[in-house]
């Protein structure tokens, strides 16, 4: 006999039972990945071989090209997953099933070092990490009811905490594996996928804890032929296409600034860095910057002005801009012959970070309560779209200025301003659609029956 899972949330003011293992499980997640993401630049331009053994590497233009193919790849399928999730499987079959081609794809990538391999892996990566994506942050939402969505925003807080305690440890990790002899690509790649068999275990614990909100199925697929269905989705892309430009700057942390990295003095803190490691900055911040902005900067900012999320993500782009022109003024340091510390692309991680509190965690709980309750995953899907699309921009640029000898046609200092002046602009756009939202709250229904409450 088929085991029942509650379909609802229950009525209660604490915390739903299944967090600690969605949480765990992000965590877990999130190190397989950006394990991988750190060293996927570096490999492909010094580790790559073909098909006799011997190094076949890709040029930095055709590295980052390719990154962020992927990556665009990789966010793409959100919606497809969604699709899946939201119509035929549900949220919890979908993320367990996608978690082993998941796994698989870091096996491809772990024992094959040629570019059969890379394509065999990233594939299978882009379709399993990219499937889960919407499902797992829709997952949290569903958990909580009317009565303890005033935690919802904490909450989506610790789950992006989760995202980046995984991602500064792997960001440490796997660089140092891939750089000494003894481990070298097969272990840098095959730690980050242990870590996703762990990831899926932990998810499975949790079965009999998570609020199983069933596949909408014939009323789904009804949904999506009503105006009233589309009038959410209409409203909240005009904002994602927006918000693509910002992850178009943002994930050049993975390949325009490790290749920056490079060039400059890694001696900093009294050791020296692998330029791949530098971006293990990003997620340390994080963890530093999420209870500083939740109980000082937010609240400081509440007393001037009322901070809505369209405010925070407005403001999030303005200091993304800033970030690039830090990213800039190095460039031109470089150019001059000067030798400048990483200690200035700490500076700009440091402001690029920030922007990224504003920007991607106030999407994440913005895009959960805007979505119809039968779409939670398909607004997921059609947010981290922004992220597939602001990859292919950046790909597709360093496509277009790449010379036939996979070279650049563009200084690096104009580089990096092209796209501040993108995010600029972005920023004035945003403004004025910002105005014009109204935004709503839609959370899933309760159990009507009192249960008494879960501890906080």
């Amino acid at each position: 006999m088929a085991k029942e899972y509650l379909e609802a949330p229950v009525q209660t003011t604490g915390l739903p039972k299944g967090v600690p293992y969605i949480v765990g499980n992000e965590a877990a997640e999130r190190f397989s990945y950006y394990g991988m993401n750190a060293i996927l630049t570096v490999f492909m331009t010094q580790y790559l071989l073909n098909s006799s053994g011997q190094l076949a590497v890709m040029t930095p233009t055709e590295a980052k090209q390719n990154f962020h193919l992927f990556t665009s790849a990789a966010y793409f399928f959100p919606i497809v997953g969604a699709f899946i999730a939201d119509g035929f499987l549900g949220k919890y079959k979908t993320i367990l099933i996608l978690s082993v081609v998941y796994c698989l794809g870091h096996l491809a990538l772990a024992i094959d070092e040629t570019r059969l391999g890379l394509v065999i892996g990233l594939g299978l990566l882009a379709m399993g990490a990219g499937g889960i994506k919407s499902c797992v942050s829709a997952h949290v939402g569903d958990q909580f009811g009317a009565s303890n969505k005033h935690l919802l925003a904490k909450v989506f807080g610790w789950f992006y905490f989760s995202i980046n305690a995984g991602s500064f440890i792997s960001s440490l990790l796997t660089p140092w594996l891939l750089s000494k002899k003894e481990f070298g690509p097969h272990w840098a790649f095959g730690v980050p996928g242990l870590l996703m068999v762990i990831a899926t275990i932990v998810f499975w614990m949790g079965r009999n804890k998570f609020i199983h909100i069933p596949p909408g199925k014939n009323a789904f697929f009804r949904d999506l032929k009503t105006w009233d269905t589309w009038k959410y989705i209409v409203k909240l892309v005009p904002i994602y296409l927006l918000v693509s430009v910002f992850w178009a700057l943002y994930e050049q942390i993975f390949s325009a600034w490790v290749l920056q990295a490079t060039k400059m003095d890694l001696y900093w803190m009294g050791r020296t860095w692998l330029p791949a490691q530098v971006s293990a900055i990003n997620p340390l911040l994080i963890l530093v910057y999420i209870p500083i902005f939740s109980y000082f900067i937010y609240p400081a900012f509440s007393k001037m002005f009322t901070l809505t999320p369209l405010r925070k993500i407005g403001i999030g782009f303005a200091t993304t801009f800033l970030s690039f022109l830090i990213s800039a003024w190095i460039e031109v340091m470089i150019s001059r012959g000067q030798v400048p510390t990483i200690g200035w692309q700490i500076f700009a991680y440091m402001v690029l970070t920030a922007a990224e509190v504003m920007v991607s965690i106030t999407c994440l709980e913005f895009s959960y309560t805007q979505a119809p309750k039968r779409l939670k995953s398909i607004i997921m899907g059609i947010f981290w779209l922004s992220v597939s699309l602001g990859n292919l921009m950046a790909g597709g640029f360093n496509h277009f200025i790449k010379n036939k000898d996979g070279s650049s046609n563009l200084s690096d200092v104009n580089y990096y301003l092209v796209f501040a002046g993108a995010m600029a602009v972005t920023t004035l756009i945003f403004v004025f659609v910002a105005k014009s939202y109204k935004e709503e709250t839609i959370i899933q229904d309760e159990i009507p029956t009192p249960i008494p409450n879960a501890p906080a």
